[in-house]
């Protein structure tokens, strides 16, 4: 898969903190770009059962969402909670 400029365009405008397209270092926009990238290899590994880099490559992925995540949540919880609201991540 390969991400297209317009799709990161995209996912930064609705996520980044500062609603631009530009705004592709705050953990926000970096969180949606890793939750886009693990759903679609989490498709991926539902076709092709044993392909075991990329599961390592998911693990990874998931793993620096969780860094970023816990982050987030440290400095700042409003921003931390919206951010799972707009992506869905918990239920």
């Amino acid at each position: 898969m390969q991400l297209t400029t317009v799709t990161k365009q995209e996912l930064f405008s609705k996520h980044g903190l500062l609603k631009s397209k530009t705004d592709t270092g705050s953990p926000e926009s970096q969180i949606a770009l890793f939750t886009h990238r693990i759903k679609h290899i989490t498709e991926h590994l539902k076709v092709q059962k044993k392909d075991y880099s990329t599961q390592q490559g998911l693990l990874k992925l998931v793993g620096q969402r969780k860094k970023l995540l816990n982050y987030l949540m440290k400095t700042d919880i409003k921003r931390y909670r919206s951010i799972l609201g707009e992506l869905e991540l918990r239920k």
